[in-house]
Parts: C-alpha cells; sequence; structure tokens
C-alpha cells in the first residue's frame, strides 16, 4: 500500500521549524483527540528525549526527528511493548531499502551502524483513566553529521546515516518511506513475522553483556527475543531472567560456542 494513494493522511502531517521536543508536542492538548496516525515533524529540537529521562541531540538541518500518534484500538498487536521492536525493525528496513546499508539493533530501542549509534526510538502513552488512549512513538535520526561535529561527550558513540558524504535521497523521501513502513506494514498483524526480522537485526544475541537494571549490575549471556519483545539472558548462577527494561552493554565480542561460564 503506498503513502499517496492514501491522501488523508497529509492533513494529520504537522512539520516545524523547531521544538523542545516532537514527543512532548505530541502529549499536549492539541492532540488529545488526534486521530491514528498524526505525524509529528520538527528539523530541530532544544530538548530532544530519549529513555530514563536522557537528551537526544537534534540539531537542525542533519536529522529527522519524528513522533507518531498511535491509538491502541488501531494496532493488531497482543501488548503495546512491542511497539518499539516494531518501530526499530521499520527504520532498518527503510535504510535498507533507500540506503544501501545494514544497520544493526542494540535492544531494545537504537539503531546502530558501523558501532556507531544513529538512531534512537522513545516509545510512551497518554492514558486516561481506564487504559492506554494513545502510543507515543518517537523516532530521533542521525541523517548527516552536524556541520560542526557531534558533542565531545558523544563523538564516540554517536553516528549519522551519511556521516560527512552528500547523502543519496533527502530527509523528505526518508520520512515517506517510514511514514509508509510504519503505518501501513503487513508487520502490523504479523508478530511472528515482526519478532523475526527484529531478532535476524539485533547484534547482542550470542554475547557476554553487562545488565544494567535499577541499581543492580550484573554479566549475562544475551540468548533470545521473546514474544513481548523482552531480552532473554542467562545469569551466572544459570537463571533465565526476561528483561523488560534496563540498559545492556557487550562486554567481550566473542561467539556463542565461548560462553561456558554461563552453559
Amino acid at each position: 500500500m503506498s503513502l499517496y494513494d492514501l491522501k488523508d493522511i497529509f492533513d494529520n502531517i504537522h512539520v516545524f521549524d523547531c521544538l523542545e521536543s516532537t514527543n512532548q508536542t505530541a502529549k499536549e492538548p492539541f492532540f488529545y483527540f488526534a486521530e491514528h496516525g498524526t505525524i509529528i515533524i520538527a528539523d530541530n529540537q532544544t530538548a530532544g528525549k530519549g529513555r530514563y529521562g536522557k537528551s537526544f541531540h537534534s540539531p537542525p538541518g542533519c536529522g529527522i526527528y519524528i513522533t507518531f500518534i498511535l491509538h491502541p484500538g488501531k494496532l493488531f498487536f497482543s501488548t503495546p511493548t512491542l511497539i518499539t521492536a516494531f518501530a526499530a525493525a521499520a527504520v532498518c528496513e527503510t535504510i535498507e531499502a533507500l540506503c544501501d546499508k545494514s544497520p544493526k539493533i542494540k535492544w531494545v530501542n537504537d539503531i546502530f551502524l558501523a558501532d556507531k549509534k544513529i538512531c534512537g526510538i522513545l516509545t510512551e502513552s497518554v492514558n486516561n483513566p481506564e487504559n492506554i488512549q494513545q502510543i507515543i512513538l518517537g523516532i530521533g535520526i542521525n541523517f548527516s553529521d552536524p556541520p560542526e561535529g557531534f558533542p565531545a561527550e558523544l563523538q564516540s558513540i554517536a553516528g549519522s546515516l551519511f556521516g560527512t558524504s552528500e547523502p543519496t535521497l533527502t530527509r523528505n523521501h526518508f520520512i515517506a518511506e517510514l511514514i509508509n513502513n510504519i503505518l501501513f506494514s503487513e508487520d502490523l498483524c504479523n508478530e511472528k513475522k515482526m519478532l523475526d526480522k527484529y531478532k535476524e537485526k539485533m547484534f547482542l544475541l550470542g554475547k557476554s553483556i553487562m545488565v544494567n537494571e535499577a541499581d543492580i549490575s550484573y554479566e549475562a549471556a544475551a540468548i533470545d527475543i521473546d514474544e513481548f519483545g523482552r531480552l532473554v539472558v542467562k545469569n551466572s548462577k544459570n537463571e533465565i531472567v526476561h528483561l523488560s527494561s534496563g540498559e545492556v552493554s557487550i562486554i567481550y565480542q566473542n561467539s556463542p560456542d565461548e560462553m561456558t561460564k554461563f552453559v
């Protein structure tokens, strides 16, 4: 299904030069009764948001900062927790289709290219007293390197889709394809297919990782992704843990047969 066959969607695309945060704007009263598929785009964010209150560097002219307002009743996933996994797979699919690059996913919501983070995803909800009214899906993509470069604290970890090279397409072209892959994907009706794509792109599986969960840190082996999009790990006590939140990082660039300490 093509975006251009559904012209009504253009009435629900809101484009701004600068916002504090597209996700924050999506939660303001003006959008409280917004239709499913309403989209907010900004060229610049002054207070871009990541998970756990972290900031997302969002300079003008070189990034894609977009938020989708989704209605749970219009989605067919068994649990809203799968939305982040679906979005990560959709971003990867868009990059592969348009840019001939091979991105990877770091659980749960980061996209990497050449060992640098190029995209973050933040999923939030707007609730009424009885249920979830809206799902706010924010996606921030570093399209090109900022002219002044990334801040010093990000230079070792942040990258962009095209780096300092001339992009082979416009940000608008990329956004149009991403909208197709978020709102009209067949994967919205096929959890297994979507999770298979998500797992295929994960670079943590089969690795020894450090898990930081609340105030606890421990080593574990990343084993699988379960049906709810949770990371399945085995700790040093051979206990199986299903992580729905937390920060993880790779300890060793090892192969699965080197994980004997967890077997």
